[in-house]
C-alpha cells in the first residue's frame, strides 16, 4: 500500500506539472475519454432516429506449456433511438464466446437541461476506468486488466435509477445512481441457504446479476466524479455503498448478505504521443465471518488492487495510424484482509507485468499483441507466462 501511494503521488505530480503546459485536451478525444453510450448520446443529432454501431474482439491466448485458445471473445451490437430533443434510449446486446447472449446496457435517458440527465434501466456501475470504457480500441492489451476482472468486477452492470451530467464551471462530470446489487447466496426456497456466489480468487464477480430476473432486498448507492480541468488529464473518484442481495426465504438469516463499501481512484493522461493511466480500488466487506460460515465460502473482508500503465506512440504524430508500445504493472488481492478463522490464501495476492504493442490501423480498428508474466505470493510458486494476440473493432 505504501509503495502504491508513493508511486501514485509521484505519477500524479509529474502528470499535473506536464498537463499545465499541454495543448491537447484528451476530454475531446473519443479514443481516450468517450465510451459507446456517450458517443451515441452525443452524436445522435437527428430530431428522431436510430443509431447503430458495434464493437468486438477476437483473441489468441497461449499460456506456457499449454495449447493456444482462440476465441471470438465478444461481439456487441449497439442501438440508440432518439425520441425527441430530450429523450433517448441506449442498449447493447452482447454475444460472448459465440454461444452466450447478454444485455450489457438498456437504459432510458431524459435530459432535464444541458447539464442534468435522468437515467433508468440497466446501466454500468461507474467504478474505475475499464468498467465504463472497455471498447477494444480504448485500452492497451489484448485482455482487460486482470484486477478489473477480480476486484471491480468488469463488466459490472445492474438495474437502477439516477442522474448524470456536467458542472462545467468546476470542470466536473458527475454520476449518482441507486442500484440493486450483487446476489450473495442461493437457497432451496424453504428457508435454507444452499451456497454462496461470492468469494475466492474472483471476489464479487460471481454475484453480478446483470439484469436477469434480479432479486432485490437492499438498495445500493453508486457515484462518480470526473475532473477534467487540466488539459489532457482526467481524474476520477468513485464510490459504491450498500449490501448484497439474498433470496427472500433466507434474507433474515445471519450471513445471508454482506455489507460492501468500495472506493476507487483513477487517472488518465494524454500528451502528444505519450499516454498513461492508473487505478486504485479498495473494497471493505462486513459480516463476512457469518457469510462464510453459512455458505462454506472463503470471502475476504477486504479486496484491494492497483495498476500503473505507460504507453508511447512509436509512429510520428502526422501519421493517421498509431503504434503504441506499452507496459502495465498490476497488484491485486481478493484476500487483502480476512475475518474469523479464515486463513489468507496467498495465491489470491497477485502481481502481473504486461508488455506489448497496440497497432491502430484506423480510428476504429486495432491489432494487439502482448506478453504477460503472472506471479502470486505463494512461497516457491512459479510464474505463469502468457502470450496474447488479438484484434478489435469499434464503430
Amino acid at each position: 500500500m505504501n509503495k502504491f501511494l508513493t508511486l501514485a503521488i509521484a505519477a500524479v505530480s509529474t502528470i499535473t506539472i506536464s498537463a499545465q503546459n499541454s495543448r491537447q485536451d484528451s476530454i475531446n478525444n473519443p479514443n481516450y475519454q468517450v465510451n459507446t453510450a456517450q458517443r451515441i448520446l452525443n452524436g445522435n443529432i437527428n430530431t428522431k432516429g436510430v443509431t447503430v454501431g458495434g464493437y468486438g474482439e477476437i483473441t489468441y491466448n497461449r499460456k506456457e506449456n499449454n495449447n493456444a485458445e482462440l476465441d471470438v471473445q465478444r461481439l456487441v451490437l449497439l442501438f440508440g433511438y432518439k425520441f425527441d430533443d430530450r429523450t433517448q434510449f441506449i442498449t447493447e446486446v452482447e454475444f460472448e464466446h459465440v454461444k452466450e447472449v447478454f444485455v450489457e446496457q438498456a437504459f432510458l435517458q431524459y435530459s432535464v437541461s444541458d447539464n442534468v440527465n435522468l437515467r433508468a434501466g440497466l446501466m454500468l456501475v461507474p467504478m474505475g476506468i475499464i468498467n465504463e470504457y472497455h471498447e477494444p480500441t480504448t485500452f492497451n492489451g489484448v485482455e482487460r486488466p486482470s484486477m478489473d476482472g477480480s476486484i471491480i468486477p468488469t463488466t459490472w452492470r445492474e438495474i437502477g435509477v439516477g442522474v448524470s451530467g456536467r458542472y462545467n464551471e468546476a470542470s466536473l462530470r458527475y454520476q449518482a445512481y441507486l442500484f440493486n446489487g450483487f446476489v450473495s447466496t442461493t437457497s432451496d426456497g424453504n428457508g435454507n441457504i444452499t451456497g454462496g456466489n461470492i468469494g475466492g480468487s474472483s471476489g464479487l464477480r460471481g454475484g453480478r446479476q446483470k439484469g436477469a430476473k434480479s432479486t432485490m432486498n437492499n438498495i445500493n448507492f453508486s457515484g462518480k466524479l470526473d475532473y477534467y480541468g487540466l488539459p489532457g488529464l482526467r481524474l476520477g473518484l468513485s464510490g459504491y455503498f450498500g449490501r448484497t442481495q439474498s433470496p427472500a426465504d433466507v434474507e433474515n438469516i445471519d450471513g445471508a448478505d454482506v455489507g460492501l463499501s468500495m472506493i476507487g481512484l483513477d487517472a488518465r493522461y494524454a500528451y502528444q504521443r505519450f499516454t498513461a493511466r492508473g487505478q486504485f480500488i479498495k473494497g471493505n466487506l462486513s459480516d463476512t465471518e457469518d457469510y462464510n460460515t453459512a455458505t462454506g465460502s472463503n470471502l475476504g473482508s477486504a479486496l484491494q488492487g492497483y495498476y500503473l500503465e505507460a504507453a508511447y506512440n512509436l509512429l510520428p504524430q502526422r501519421k493517421k495510424q498509431q503504434l503504441f508500445g506499452f507496459v502495465r504493472y498490476e497488484d491485486f488481492n481478493t484476500h487483502a484482509s480476512v475475518e474469523g478463522n479464515l486463513t489468507k490464501d496467498l495465491s489470491y495476492d497477485r502481481q502481473e507485468w504486461t508488455l506489448g504493442l497496440s497497432y491502430k490501423i484506423a480510428p476504429g480498428a486495432v491489432v494487439k499483441g502482448d506478453y504477460q508474466i503472472k506471479n502470486n505470493q505463494v512461497v516457491g510458486g512459479s510464474s505463469v507466462n502468457q502470450l496474447n494476440l488479438g484484434l478489435g473493432v469499434w464503430f
